[in-house]
């Protein structure tokens, strides 16, 4: 049997592991967030096994390909990771005693750059010059035009073990090691362009920080007098009983230590630009990010939608579970009762292997199912939080009427997303996506709906409150500009 040049897997199992992939990527028709990152310092020792972990846990949904822990425990680090869900790698770890110490920095991963491989898990570490790890990162987002940078740090001796754009950022810090943790970072960061927030766990603090553009968030809470934590959302804090302090400010550096949290700067000229999609899609509802609660935004989302277009229905649905509160806002709106009639198994996976397209349409019918006799002879609104291929959208709808739907209204809480991002968000290239390749005429007859609509622009900032975001895949206008083939990032993207 062939095996591929880059790996020595057989060139069978590289084929799956791709097409099968693809196969129900495309059924599903989502787009995956990147990671999910929490941290937790206090001088003293505490059970850091079970609050990273339930931390990590809350923070599920942003990453479900592998996790993994790095804990802090008498000046050493160790570091614990493997595919898989949080609590099937919190569970394969065998010396609880050697994950109780004062800090520890964890990761929920769903692959952005650099490929699949088991190397590019987080936490990623270096180690000093006796073989012990010295710190160990764990990132949230996608930095950007990194090989000349990488190859800058293989000529000056720093070693390069994985594929991925966060070990870039390891090795940038690893340079100035000998520095104060502030310091490494300063003048670490100095050639690094992207999204970036990140926990830096040292033998004897826990650094947090983002990039000048603040792209993707970063919170800060408190356990009791001198215990602090840090997570990419509030609903992690929440989980671990923290009280919310407030967020990472875009190019800040937060220090934790023993004597307390000390605040310092990127020193690069910063801006707020956090990306508007972690609102309307991948933040869980019970968060609140940069004072915006996220259920209250959503349901905002879908008054406005009636506003831009009302309609007569019979009954409003949402697809579960990021667009029921805008299905709840726009029956609030219109006065047309909301109806929780899509049901949503909550235990799929990619371990499916279907090889036939009838096969790959039922997957649809296995994530969502109506039912049916709330839906017979029904005028249907239908709220969505995005649509991006429209392959779940168009199979969705055949699936409503199939179960008698006498007219179905399409309304999507987002924009219409026409440009990829490569900020760290898993998302198709611009070829895939449907509303950059169609006119709102040819959706509403590729869908098979009797009317369709995006949310603006315009009412997503006013809902929103302010431009100071990031709306790339809505404008193709981004915080940050490449100056390399705009779909090459996508092209390398996956390798195994």
């Amino acid at each position: 049997m062939k095996t591929c040049k880059k790996t020595s897997k057989s060139c069978t199992e590289f084929y799956q592991r791709n097409h099968l992939k693809k196969i129900f990527d495309d059924s599903l028709d989502s787009l995956e967030e990147e990671c999910g990152i929490f941290g937790i310092y206090s001088p003293h020792n505490i059970d850091t096994f079970s609050l990273a972990q339930f931390g990590m846990f809350a923070l599920q949904h942003r990453g479900q390909e592998a996790a993994g822990v790095s804990v802090l425990k008498d000046s050493v680090i160790k570091t614990y990771k493997s595919t898989g869900l949080v609590l099937d790698v919190f569970k394969q770890i065998e010396e609880i005693e050697d994950f109780q110490g004062n800090a520890a920095i964890g990761h929920t991963r769903y692959t952005t750059a650099g490929g699949g491989s088991s190397k590019n898990i987080q936490p990623l570490y270096a180690v000093n010059y006796f073989g012990k790890p010295h710190f160990s990162i764990a990132h949230n987002g996608n930095v950007i035009e990194t090989d000349q940078l990488k190859e800058e740090l293989i000529k000056e001796g720093l070693p390069f073990l994985a594929t991925s754009d966060t070990e870039v950022i390891l090795r940038s810090i690893q340079k100035y090691s000998d520095l104060t943790v502030q310091e490494a970072i300063q003048k670490g960061l100095k050639e690094i362009r992207g999204a970036y927030s990140v926990l830096l766990l040292t033998k004897n603090s826990l650094a947090a920080f983002r990039d000048p553009n603040g792209i993707r968030p970063l919170s800060i809470g408190k356990i009791g007098d001198d215990t602090y934590v840090f997570s990419s959302e509030t609903c992690a804090l929440d989980a671990v009983g923290a009280e919310f302090l407030r967020d990472v400010e875009p190019g800040e550096i937060v220090v934790a230590d023993e004597n307390g949290l000390h605040s310092y700067s990127l020193e690069q000229a910063s801006k707020n630009r956090i990306c508007a999609f972690e609102y309307i899609y991948f933040a869980r509802p019970d968060s609140t990010i940069q004072g915006t609660d996220i259920y209250d935004l959503r349901v905002q989302s879908g008054r406005k939608l009636f506003e831009q277009s009302p309609v007569e229905a019979d009954v409003v649905i949402g697809v579960p579970d990021s667009g029921v509160p805008s299905a709840i806002g726009f029956s609030e709106a219109s006065g047309i009762p909301f109806e929780p009639i899509l049901v949503k198994n909550r235990y799929m996976s990619r371990s499916f292997i279907v090889p036939s397209q009838e096969m790959r349409e039922r997957i649809v019918n296995l994530k969502l199912n109506p039912i049916a006799n709330k839906i017979k002879g029904k005028r249907l609104v239908i709220l969505d939080d995005s649509i991006v291929r429209g392959t779940t959208s168009k199979l969705l709808v055949k699936i409503l009427k199939e179960a008698g739907a006498k007219e179905i209204h399409f309304r999507s809480a987002s924009p219409p997303i026409i440009a990829p991002c490569f900020l760290g968000i898993d998302m198709p290239t611009k070829k895939d996506l449907i509303s950059a390749n169609m006119t709102p005429e040819e959706l509403v007859n590729y869908l098979g709906v009797d009317s369709l609509d995006f949310l603006s622009v315009p009412n997503l900032i006013e809902i929103l409150g302010s431009t100071n975001h990031c709306f790339g895949c809505f404008t193709e206008k981004y915080p940050v500009e490449r100056t390399t083939q705009k779909d090459e990032f996508y092209q390398k993207k996956i390798e195994y």
